[in-house]
């Protein structure tokens, strides 16, 4: 890895790691310690159950060269916890969160949309609490329903429904800013691609590439806001290479809809600007 190694950390993830056995835990955090001293790895990360971390708990994450920890708060209301058997509440992520920013660690929380029992206030509430507690990092993962699951027996009895893609693409391109704005990193929305999820997934709004389709729709109603103000007609707008993807939307989407609004819109890579940044130039009729 060369000099990446010192800004690349050593995760543990897919489970709730402060949760299993103390002597697996430390039979892993142990050779993960050893790295970051003697390999020069930037430290490690986690991800644990808000009910799972305690001062015991910090203090061998501490020793062990844990510099992040991230908390499955999932959901800031007690009752869709409870609904999705969580098996913990608000007030843990709370008190988990306190401690962990006492302790100097780099705070994560993660949440879930489209929980059973909860709806879009309820998401957006949640984003805004989280926000409050002063995390660092944020992952937004909307509800897949996968087989052998209590949701998936509430899916196949017609009780509960879950997101559409669309749904989701819409609250998260809401979610995103709100984050942003608030100085807090969002290192993921959406599961990660993989195909067995695809193959056994029973419904949710799982796509490979979700951030990008959330990217695509926050940078369409940016535009359209913009346009909006100038009318219809032709438009150059410049932005930057890395993004030129996401604002021509999957499949050239957002172009359509633009034509669909009334505006013609060529877009021109410009190696300046910053990624979120546009500029609108109007074409000659």
């Amino acid at each position: 890895m060369g000099e990446r190694v010192k800004s690349t950390q050593l995760a543990f993830f897919g489970g709730s790691f402060t949760a299993i056995p103390r002597s697996q835990m430390l039979s892993l955090l142990e050779p993960a310690a050893r790295a970051v001293v003697e390999l020069g790895f930037e430290g490690v990360r986690c991800s644990t159950r808000p009910d799972a971390i305690d001062q015991e708990v910090l203090e061998i994450l501490r020793e062990h060269q844990v510099r992040a920890i991230e908390l499955g708060a999932q959901s800031m209301f007690d009752q869709v916890l409870s609904a999705n058997r969580r098996g913990h509440t608000a007030a843990h992520t709370e008190r988990a969160s306190e401690l962990i920013r006492a302790g100097g660690f780099e705070l994560g929380l993660q949440m879930m949309t489209g929980l059973w029992q909860s709806g879009e206030t309820q998401d957006w509430e949640t984003a805004r609490r989280l926000i409050a507690l002063r995390a660092d990092t944020v992952r937004v993962y909307p509800t897949v329903v996968l087989p052998g699951t209590y949701l998936a027996e509430l899916y196949e009895k017609g009780l509960y429904r879950p997101q559409s893609l669309e749904e989701a693409v819409a609250l998260c391109a809401r979610l995103l800013p709100l984050f942003e704005e608030a100085g807090v990193r969002v290192i993921r929305m959406g599961l990660h691609a993989q195909r067995q999820l695809e193959e056994v997934r029973l419904a949710g709004p799982y796509h490979p590439a979700f951030r990008e389709l959330v990217q695509s729709r926050l940078f369409l109603t940016k535009l359209l806001e913009a346009l909006g103000d100038l009318g219809p007609g032709a438009y150059e707008v410049s932005v930057s290479p890395k993004s030129l993807s996401a604002w021509l939307g999957q499949r050239r989407e957002n172009l359509e809809k633009l034509e669909q609004a009334g505006f013609s819109v060529y877009f021109l890579p410009v190696e300046e600007l910053s990624k979120n940044d546009f500029r609108v130039r109007p074409l000659p009729r």
